[in-house]
């Protein structure tokens, strides 16, 4: 059950996550809280291009986790028991960086990157 509710809970945070890249992608100026708020304002077309990515990357990511938790695609369970670790590898990256972001509304991502750190965690250990 704590694995269910855990994974859930991941895939919300990361879902949140995608829809802020989406927004970035989409030329909303927010820039300043990502990237260390290297491209205030509206992101260039390059960065709008890597916000795509992200999104591309996160919700793989995102896939791993419910897999693991055999809430979807059960056919990939062995390739995600691994993959999991991956993402608390990441998600452990993920919070030092935007906890020691010189941008100060980056930081806001630092408690989503550390529950999503927790929840893959709990994921994989179950």
């Amino acid at each position: 059950m704590l694995e269910t509710i855990s994974a859930v809970i991941f895939t919300a945070l990361t879902g949140i996550v995608v829809i802020f890249q989406g927004c970035l992608a989409a030329g909303v100026p927010w820039g300043e809280a990502s990237m260390g708020g290297k491209y205030p304002g509206k992101y260039p077309p390059k960065m709008r291009l890597i916000a795509i990515i992200n999104m591309i990357i996160l919700s793989f990511i995102a896939l791993v986790v419910l897999s693991d938790a055999d809430l979807l695609l059960p056919q990939l369970k062995q390739i995600s028991r691994i993959g999991i670790w991956f993402v608390v590898a990441f998600f452990s990256i993920s919070t030092v960086l935007n906890t020691i972001t010189p941008s100060k509304i980056e930081r806001i991502w630092a408690p989503v990157a550390l529950f999503q750190l927790i929840t893959s965690i709990i994921v994989g250990v179950s």
